[in-house]
């Protein structure tokens, strides 16, 4: 369905909403004393979560690992959500373009707060929007979302801020590791299909080889034979050390390449652009980077 249509189907539905069916929502709202938040990607829905608790009921839309994020489109649904959303979370930098559509065109049923990860982190559009594998983005996200919360619900204040002081905790094992990593691989040449791990790779310290490929391929366009052929002779020649790839979108390229780099025995590692089921921000974070750790295993200087 076309984000145009519903739209428009958005503002037919709202034209005609009994106002009974408002006043219910609210009175449900107030009974159960949460805060209703809706999170445009399922990482900041689940780190919401952990500054919220049971105070916070939390809309994430996108929320499957096995779908291309770039594939999503809004629905009728979606814009319900944001309705009756007392904070709003994106990613922005052009990530979640059709979150500014969808807000434009939905009214809300109060006031409504809005954060984006790219105003908090001075990214913009043609920036690297994958914001959330860089290490300073969930700390700026989780301070801004824990001084909402404080500020809408004034009378749990200390529970927001030792929910905010234990997230902070649980980040520095994450941190510790790629220091870690940064002693152990700093300047280790890796390649990557998309640039979805960029800043996280940029905090290990890797070179990072082939990015003209990368974005080439984050922005649906077709790669250059040259770059195609470079990628290859990287992957057949070992001049990379590990092929980092994106499960979420493989397309007959990146298949392609997966098949160059186990025939010339490089260690390839999946990541995503999507929370997987049963998982916090941190564990996610972790097993990515205990993944790529594996990988290297075997690399010398």
């Amino acid at each position: 369905m076309k984000l145009a249509h519903v739209l428009t189907c958005i503002a037919a539905a709202f034209a005609f909403c009994p106002p009974a069916l408002a006043q219910t929502s609210a009175q449900t709202s107030a009974q159960t004393a949460r805060v209703p938040v809706v999170a445009a990607e399922n990482f900041y829905g689940d780190v919401i979560r952990q500054l919220g608790g049971d105070r916070v009921t939390v809309t994430s839309i996108l929320n499957n690992p096995d779908e291309d994020p770039h594939l999503f489109e809004a629905s009728p649904k979606t814009a319900r959500a944001l309705q009756h959303a007392a904070l709003v979370v994106y990613n922005g930098a052009n990530y979640d373009p059709w979150m500014d559509k969808l807000l434009g065109a939905t009214k809300s049923d109060g006031k409504r707060t809005v954060i984006v990860a790219a105003q908090l982190t001075g990214k913009k559009p043609g920036d690297n929007p994958h914001l959330w594998y860089d290490p300073p983005t969930m700390p700026a996200v989780a301070k801004a979302v824990s001084a909402y919360l404080s500020s809408a619900d004034p009378a749990h204040k200390s529970d927001y801020d030792a929910r905010l002081a234990a997230f902070l905790q649980a980040l520095k094992p994450l941190d510790a590791r790629i220091a870690v990593m940064k002693s152990h691989y700093k300047g280790v040449p890796v390649t990557a299909t998309e640039p979805v791990f960029g800043y996280m790779s940029d905090a290990i310290g890797f070179e990072m080889r082939n990015t003209r490929f990368q974005t080439a391929q984050m922005n649906e366009t077709e790669p250059s034979p040259a770059d195609i052929a470079a990628f290859e002779k990287d992957l057949r020649e070992r001049r990379v050390h590990v092929l980092i790839y994106n499960s979420q979108a493989t397309g007959a390229l990146t298949r392609r390449l997966l098949d160059v780099a186990k025939d010339a025995h490089v260690p390839s590692i999946s990541v995503t652009e999507t929370l997987p089921a049963g998982k916090t921000y941190q564990q996610w974070m972790q097993s990515q980077l205990d993944a790529l750790a594996g990988a290297l295993q075997g690399w010398q200087r």
